[in-house]
């Protein structure tokens, strides 16, 4: 293996996304992952996407090698516990004190390596009053306050597409524990318990809400793609039916905006002369650009960015991002082998390491693929492994 994490143990008895995902962050850096799956169907993101070639698990298990251990005997217990002897990391994201209760708390687990480090994900935290609550991102995301501030203010709040929190839970615990392998390797020579809450991580990103809300009691109503900072800012249709997205927050920006677009008379109007007065404007700003840019094409709204040097984009989908020129050349999509479907198109690692670079090194593995690999290298035999599989216990 290669890459900065190389020679690192991690042992993922996550499920799901954001336990899952923050391993696959490790994986594709070099660590050594190997995922703990229960032996009965294994990790229920297999089943998302499954007439599809199960792409979720392709995807988010890059990288790992799968085992299957039975966590609630105590033969499997034990077998974890023997994995754990030399691991450098250990992720699980149960129900708080669902590990005590398998007798595979930090107490026990650090005494037998007192190396660990220890990532624990849940909803909400390892404690406060909401840490037996189910750990769903669509609650998280909306007890953030994300959603209440997501979407116009005339439409529902408006929640991601995507598993959100579980991935900005993901991007926090994998720089959480690079912190705790750190301390250990630099300070201490000893682990420690990291509680990576989904909740938490999503509120942080939310930038200074609380701030201001301590400060004036102030409680922002949701404005859709509008800005109370900036103006224009938004999203537009052309005539051709599809959409640009713009941002013009400084004079310059905003005069080439208008020029451009034929609407330089605006601003000589009180209402649209400074950015301020645009914003308490919006609902006019958006009315004007709505009809101009409505009366173009896609292609001559690009050529009307790149001449009047205005900071605007066409809003992509996903067959946009394939085909574009700047995705081609830094090879941000790749195709990755796969056994079953041929390869599986993925997201490069990021961000880039110019030394150690980050490589997806295979796609998620079958069910159990590695249990003779990893389990005879802590000594056992195959009469041992042919009783632990008939008991149930891998």
């Amino acid at each position: 293996m290669s890459g900065a994490l190389a020679g690192l143990r991690v042992i993922d008895c996550s499920r799901l996304i954001a336990g899952g995902v923050l391993a696959t962050i490790l994986a594709d850096h070099g660590a050594d992952v190997i995922k703990v799956e229960n032996p009965r169907g294994g990790d229920p993101l297999r089943t998302w996407l499954r007439d599809r070639g199960e792409l979720w698990w392709k995807v988010y298990a890059r990288g790992k090698r799968s085992v299957t251990l039975n966590l609630t005997h105590e033969r499997g217990q034990a077998l974890l516990r023997r994995l754990c002897h030399d691991a450098d990391v250990l992720i699980e994201n149960f129900l708080p004190g669902t590990f005590e209760k398998w007798g595979l708390g930090w107490s026990i687990l650090s005494a037998e390596n007192p190396r660990l480090v220890f990532a624990r994900v849940s909803g909400w935290g390892q404690d406060g009053p909401y840490r037996d609550r189910p750990g769903f991102g669509t609650m998280v995301e909306a007890m953030s306050g994300f959603a209440s501030s997501t979407g116009p203010a005339d439409r529902p709040p408006t929640l991601p597409s995507f598993p959100m929190a579980d991935m900005v839970a993901a991007l926090s615990g994998a720089a959480a524990v690079l912190a705790a392998l750190r301390h250990r390797d630099q300070v201490s020579g000893r682990g420690q318990v990291i509680d990576i809450s989904l909740y938490e991580p999503l509120l942080s990103v939310l930038g200074p809400a609380a701030a201001e809300y301590a400060l004036d009691r102030t409680v922002k109503a949701r404005h859709g793609n509008q800005s109370d900072n900036a103006s224009p800012r938004g999203t537009y249709q052309t005539r051709d039916g599809k959409w640009v997205a713009l941002s013009a927050s400084t004079p310059a920006s905003a005069a080439a905006l208008f020029e451009g677009l034929g609407l330089g008379h605006l601003l000589r109007d009180a209402r649209f002369a400074t950015n301020d007065a645009r914003v308490t404007h919006n609902d006019l700003v958006d009315a004007a650009l709505d009809g101009a840019i409505g009366s173009r094409t896609l292609d001559e709204m690009s050529r009307l960015f790149e001449t009047h040097d205005v900071t605007a984009s066409p809003v992509y989908d996903i067959a946009d991002i394939t085909k574009d020129p700047h995705v081609v050349a830094r090879g941000i999509l790749v195709d990755v082998p796969d056994p079953v479907l041929g390869s599986v198109r993925m997201t490069a690692p990021t961000p880039r390491l110019g030394g150690t670079p980050a490589a997806i090194r295979f796609t998620g593995p079958a069910l159990g693929a590695h249990n003779r690999e990893v389990y005879t290298s802590l000594g056992l035999d195959e009469a041992e492994l042919h009783a632990l599989t008939r008991d149930g216990i891998i």
